[in-house]
Parts: structure tokens; C-alpha cells; sequence
């Protein structure tokens, strides 16, 4: 377990945060980053949640900041974890990751996101049982789509279609990606909360909220005065980050 012991800036100083940090009394979040079809590291940072909470009473809170699909070979355990939601009596919400909304539109419109394969869809297919050639031509391609629709369950199918795009939770503002400063989190494009990166993570602005997201990935989490980024690229770093927010305090939990 790790604990964050202050907000840092870019220049190494300890600032006070823009926004003051709480969530309510009597409650606690779990925070988790971008999986990317890491099932292993999703139990193993489950168990660490779940010994965490041991003896905690208040409400607790699941959030997932989505990309649970793509990059690692264990896409569909992943979306099945989520599903049987092994830990029991928390609040529970998914948000959407880029990646989700890609394969979503690749079920639509396969030609207009054949990038999807290349940037990790190979090994969401590749987890839901669909072969697929290094290269394709326009009537393989649908092929593909086709396979897939026919071998997706109809309850993941309902899961990708069910993911928020944001969550609020006292002063905390969490998304995927990010948001596009200077305007209010209602009025946010979706676009940017799944894609932005560094119009966002470039900005010392204040927002209305501290951002917590994923989406851009770092060695370390980053924890500035408007925003805490915990994508620690899990795929291939084996580090997937939990951020545990209760009252005012800020700490982590993290595998490997």
C-alpha cells in the first residue's frame, strides 16, 4: 500500500490544492485504472481492495475508469470479472474507455475503425475466440465483424452499451481520458472525456472538480491540485492502481 504525502506540480513543489478534497462522511471510493485485458492483476488488486475495506462500515464505492478491453490477451475474463462482481456490497460504476467505444463502433461500422485492430483489438478478438489475419481485405473484415457479433455474450454486449461517460463523488470529478478545460463538466464533449490528452494534461487550470483519470500513461500516478492521473500502463508494466479516497485523505493501492 502506498500514501500520497503531498501534491506535487511538475516543478516539484508542494501546493495547496485548488479544489479542497473530500468525499462525505461515512463513505469510501476504490478507484481503479485502465485494465486493458489484465484479468490476473484485476483479481490480484481485488483482493488488495477487499482486504483494505475488512471492518470498514460506511458505504463503499467501485469505480472503473474503463479501457478494460485491448492489449492484454484476457479482455473477455476481464468484462466476466466485472460482470460476477466478486466483491460484495459496494456501489458499483463503469465508465467508458476509448477503447470500449471502439469496439462498439467497429460492431457498426468496421471500416471506419480498422485502426481498432492494430492499436489492441487483435487481442479482444483473439479473447472472444475470432481469428484474425495480419491483413484483411474489405469483405474479410466484415467477416470479422460478423464473428465477433455471433460470439460476443449478449451481457457484455449490454455492458459496453451501459458504460457512464462520468462520475461525481464529493469533490472528485472522475472520466476516462480527461476533460477540455474551461468548460463545465455537463457541457463536456465526449469525444474529449474519452480521448483528450494533452490539452488536459498539459493545464494547470482550476476545474470545478478534481479530475481523476486515466487514458495517458505514467510511471508514477500524478497527483496535481486539478487532477490525479493513475493509468500506470498495467498491460505491460504489471502495475494496474487503485486510488483510495475517504474524508481528505488520498493513498494507493497498486499490483506488482
Amino acid at each position: 500500500m502506498k500514501s500520497f504525502v503531498k501534491r506535487l506540480l511538475s516543478g516539484g513543489e508542494a501546493v495547496a490544492p485548488a479544489v479542497t478534497p473530500f468525499l462525505p462522511q461515512g463513505r469510501r471510493l476504490y478507484c481503479v485504472g485502465d485494465i486493458h485485458g489484465r484479468a490476473d492483476l484485476l483479481r490480484d488488486l481485488h483482493a488488495q481492495i477487499a482486504a483494505d475495506a475488512a471492518g470498514f462500515n460506511g458505504v463503499k464505492t467501485l469505480v472503473y475508469l474503463g479501457d478494460y478491453i485491448d492489449r492484454g490477451e484476457q479482455s473477455k475474463e476481464v468484462v466476466d470479472l466485472l460482470l460476477e462482481q466478486t466483491l460484495q456490497d459496494y456501489e458499483t460504476v463503469h465508465l467508458l474507455g476509448n477503447h470500449e467505444q471502439t469496439l462498439l463502433d467497429f460492431l457498426d461500422h468496421p471500416h471506419a475503425v480498422m485502426s481498432w485492430l492494430i492499436y489492441g483489438g487483435r487481442a479482444t478478438l483473439y479473447s472472444y475466440g475470432v481469428t484474425v489475419k495480419h491483413e484483411l481485405n474489405p469483405q474479410e473484415l466484415e467477416a470479422v465483424r460478423d464473428d465477433l457479433e455471433l460470439r460476443l455474450p449478449q451481457s457484455h454486449l449490454a455492458f459496453f452499451q451501459a458504460l457512464k461517460p462520468f462520475h461525481v463523488a464529493g469533490s472528485y470529478g472522475f472520466v476516462h481520458a480527461g476533460i477540455r478545460p474551461g468548460i463545465p463538466l455537463q457541457a463536456q464533449r465526449e469525444e474529449d472525456l474519452l480521448w483528450i490528452r494533452e490539452d488536459f494534461t498539459e493545464s494547470s487550470e482550476s476545474h470545478e472538480l478534481i479530475i481523476v483519470h486515466g487514458h495517458t500513461i505514467t510511471a508514477e500516478v500524478q497527483c496535481l491540485p486539478n487532477r490525479i492521473g493513475i493509468d500506470t500502463g498495467a498491460f505491460h508494466t504489471g502495475v494496474l492502481t487503485c486510488l483510495v479516497l475517504e474524508g481528505a485523505e488520498q493513498r494507493l493501492l497498486q499490483t506488482g
